[in-house]
Formats: structure tokens, C-alpha cells, sequence
């Protein structure tokens, strides 16, 4: 498969789209080379924080607020084993089909690589009204995102938490909760 080459699987609405996103979310960049090892770096120290994080929660946390951020915690931990070493073991797939362990090496150095992102939904298509401001008259396209399994599950994590946070957090519910373990567990 090459670089933008994409094939149907749901009729018009969902895609296999072959995208290596060089940056972080929408292929957003900075830095260049610098900006990468940086964005690298982070995600290393994220993942360790979050990491952190849920081992401090095994206890006293919602369940379905543990499982939100362990959510987060493998698609993080996907996205940095695939830049970390997608550009290690592929050589470049511009115009071609990318080789595994070629034999003058990858890409590009580890932390460096690009991840390989090819979920895509485009929902529907058109054109904005003319008496709308600034976008009047214009194409869109709703949902344009390509995105892969890993920013599925952060993506999902987080909505969850948003969706369940009165649940997640809420202290009087949890207050029950636990003096009624507590009550049980003394008879």
C-alpha cells in the first residue's frame, strides 16, 4: 500500500487510508527534528506519569474511571513504540512500498518516525451556505481526521471521563459506596 492509497470498506463512509502523521494529533508539527525528539520525549514522560497515575488508582478509583485512563495509558504507549521505531525498521514509502529492515536502514533515527495512522470516516461532504460568515460558499468534509487504533483509545478514554466524570467523581456516591463495603464486611 502507498503513502495516501486508500480502499473502501464500508461503502463511501469508512476507509483504510495509508497515512504516516508526522507530528501529533492532525499531523500538527513543530520544531522540525528538534521539535520531534521533544514531542517524543513528552509522550515518554507522559506515559510515565499516567502510568503513575493508575497504579496510585488501583484502590480507591471508579472502575470505569480506571479503565478510561488505562484507555489512554496503551493508545499513548502505541503511538510512542510507533515513532519510536517505525522509522527504525521501514525505509521511506513516498512514491513506493515501504521495505521492512531494508538493507541501508530506516528512514529515520529512533524517536524520530513518523506513525502510520489509517482509519478514515468522512460522514458527508459539502458545501457551507453563502450567507454563512467567513466559511460561506467553501467545501467541507465532516470528519477529515485519519486516525489508527491507539488515538482511538485516547480518544474514547477521554470522552468517557467527560461523559462519566459526575459518576467518576462523585464523593457522596463513593462515601455510600464504601460505608456500605464497610458495614458488610464488620458483620
Amino acid at each position: 500500500m502507498h503513502l495516501g492509497d486508500e480502499f473502501p470498506v464500508l461503502g463511501n463512509w469508512f476507509y483504510i487510508h495509508f497515512v504516516e502523521n508526522p507530528g501529533m494529533a492532525f499531523g500538527m508539527e513543530f520544531g522540525g527534528d528538534w521539535g520531534k525528539l521533544a514531542l517524543s520525549l513528552f509522550r515518554i514522560i507522559a506515559v510515565f506519569g499516567i502510568g503513575y497515575y493508575l497504579f496510585k488508582l488501583a484502590k480507591d478509583a471508579h472502575k470505569g474511571f480506571k479503565i478510561c485512563v488505562a484507555l489512554i495509558f496503551a493508545g499513548a504507549i502505541g503511538n510512542i513504540i510507533d515513532s519510536a521505531f517505525y522509522g527504525l525498521i521501514f525505509n521511506e514509502s513516498f512514491n513506493q512500498i515501504a521495505s521492512f529492515m531494508p538493507a541501508e536502514g530506516g528512514y529515520a533515527s529512533f524517536l524520530h518516525g513518523r506513525v502510520v495512522d489509517m482509519f478514515w470516516f468522512p460522514l458527508f461532504e459539502g458545501n457551507f451556505p453563502e450567507w454563512m460568515p467567513i466559511w460561506g460558499g467553501e467545501h467541507f468534509l465532516f470528519f477529515r481526521p485519519v486516525f489508527n487504533v491507539a488515538d482511538a483509545a485516547i480518544s474514547i478514554g477521554i470522552a468517557l471521563i467527560f461523559m462519566f466524570n459526575k459518576r467518576f467523581f462523585n464523593k457522596d456516591e463513593q462515601k455510600v459506596e464504601f460505608e456500605t463495603e464497610e458495614s458488610i464486611e464488620t458483620k
